[in-house]
């Protein structure tokens, strides 16, 4: 079933009126809002391990007491492409203060990963998932139906909040920081 999402994920992007027009391309699914959940609200930690285009393995259990962004993208999506500068400074920026931003990806080979993310200056890994294994991981907790989407674990590797669409670079350090203020 994770594989048949994998493919039903449709394209999407923010409609609001800072988001350049590439982003619009052929994109109806997705509108940038976000959902969060209340610490009491959240089910359990997501499991998942799996291998980084550069051959690195992962294990988000590895991550526990960090908040961990994971961002399903692909290469050739335009509201990927829009908001990859935006995850690759928060990446930057929040080095050292308890967070890691992972990406993943269903569809590309890792040529065209290196190609994107020396393109927009991406320096955070990504998970290769032709398996749809994260897809899967998420099922029953997450709804996952757009590219790009964002989710945020707080640091007992649980769900706090999703980006379905373009990930507002304010709205996702506004997440980030709120998760992360959590006792």
């Amino acid at each position: 079933m994770g594989a048949l999402l994998a493919g039903g994920l449709v394209g999407c992007s923010a409609q609001g009126s800072d988001t350049p027009a590439v982003a619009d391309a052929g994109y109806d699914a997705g509108d940038g809002s976000f959902t969060t959940w209340a610490p009491a609200d959240r089910q359990n930690a997501i499991e998942l391990t799996g291998e980084t285009f550069d051959g690195q393995a992962v294990d988000l259990a590895d991550w526990r007491g960090e908040v961990v962004v994971l961002n399903f993208w692909y290469a050739d999506c335009p509201p990927c492409r829009v908001e990859a500068p935006d995850l690759a400074a928060i990446a930057t920026d929040y080095t050292g203060q308890g967070v890691q931003v992972l990406g993943v990806n269903a569809r590309d080979d890792a040529a065209r990963v290196e190609a994107f993310n020396e393109s927009f200056g991406v320096g955070y890994p990504s998970l290769q998932d032709s398996s749809a294994t994260a897809v899967a991981a998420l099922e029953g907790v997450v709804p996952l139906s757009a590219y790009p989407t964002t989710v945020v674990l707080d640091r007992e590797g649980r769900p706090a909040a999703r980006i379905m669409g373009l990930a507002d670079g304010k709205t996702l350090r506004g997440l980030i920081d709120d998760t992360l203020a959590e006792s």
